[in-house]
This record gives structure tokens, sequence and C-alpha cells, in this order.
């Protein structure tokens, strides 16, 4: 994971549901009325730092961390994509962890639904087993493995952009790479798979 730290305060620039943004202004008021955006956003939370970190405990122990700071950095959010703001903590919690262990460890269980709006190879990367996705994620360099991480996530690319602190731009650029990357290394595999198969018939 890329080391750098994103700054976490300041107004974002996508309009916010005016839904979800109630339950803000409630939550700061009163924190128990927080409980439905930690609901809404836990799911997709735990598991991006699951991919992240690879063992539940510490990816439950991330979780709770990424929440209790937003819980408490609430009042420094201003108006735009809650998600956004809320995944920059993430980012910045599994930065500090990932220096704690001083090692990026691979993923060993874990999937995701994709969005109907995801890209084919997004959905492709959901229907792997969490092992296979592992091994997938594993081919690509740290700064384009964050931004699928995200994009399974279900943040799109202006979100990746503001949580990592980089341009849209880049965040194209970078996940154009990884999906070339992943579509060759699926293609080869599944080319691999078939010859095999086609052995086993010829044997029987």
């Amino acid at each position: 994971m890329d080391a750098s730290r994103v700054t976490m305060t300041g107004t974002l620039d996508a309009p916010g549901d005016d839904a979800e943004a109630a339950m803000i202004v409630r939550a700061r008021d009163d924190p128990a009325e927080f409980a439905p955006l930690y609901s809404a956003y836990f799911c997709s939370v735990y598991h991006y730092c699951l991919r992240s970190l690879g063992e539940r405990e510490a990816a439950a122990d991330a979780t709770s961390q990424v929440f209790i700071k937003a819980l408490g950095a609430l009042p420094t959010y201003r108006s735009g994509s809650f998600r956004s703001w809320l995944f920059t903590i993430a980012h910045n919690v599994l930065v500090d962890a990932s220096r704690r262990r001083r090692l990026y460890v691979p993923l060993d269980d874990a999937g995701d639904i994709p969005s109907p709006e995801s890209m084919p190879e997004e959905r492709a990367l959901a229907a792997e087993d969490g092992r296979r996705l592992a091994a997938l994620l594993a081919c690509l360099p740290p700064s384009q493995r964050q931004i699928v991480e995200l994009r399974l996530a279900g943040l799109t690319g202006p979100e990746i952009a503001r949580t990592l602190g980089i341009s849209h731009a880049a965040v194209k650029s970078r996940q154009f790479r990884a999906y070339s990357t992943l579509r060759d290394v699926i293609g080869k595999r599944h080319d691999a798979d078939r010859r095999e198969d086609a052995d086993v018939v010829r044997e029987g």
C-alpha cells in the first residue's frame, strides 16, 4: 500500500444524499445516531480492510478504528461524498497498520458482490474465491492493487481519487494498467485450464 497519508478534513465536492446528510447532522448532535451510518458502510469497509490486511482479526480491529475515528472526526465533515470521506479514513488506518506490520499480507479469505455498474474485470474478480483473488491481486504493484481494492469496495473513480489524494486521471491510468495485467493473467489461466480439460478428455 502507498505509504502516503491523505488529509481527511475539508469540504468534498460531490453532492451527498439527502437522507444520508440528515443522518450525519443527527450523528453530530448525538453519537447514538451514528448507528445507521455504521450499518450502511460496515461491510464495504470491513472487506476493504480484509483485502488489505489478509486476517479477519486484524481487519475487524482496523474497521473498528475506522468508525471510531470517523465518529470523532464527524464535525470536520462538511459536505459531499461521505463514502469518499470515510474511505479516506480507512486508507489512513490501513497505511498505519501496514507500517506497524512492516509487510503487506496477502488475502486468504474474502469475497464481495460487484455493483451493477461494475466493469467486466471487476465482475470477474468478484466471482473469484478469496485465495484465487489474492493470487490475482498479488500480480499487481501496490499502487494499482489499491485502486482495484477500492473499486471492489464500490467507490467511483472520483471517490478513489479523493480517498488516495491523487488525480482522477492517475486513477484511470493505474486502473487501466491493472486491468490489462489482470486480463492477461486470467486469460492465460483459462487457457491452461482448457488445455488440462482437453488432456483429461483425451486420456478418458
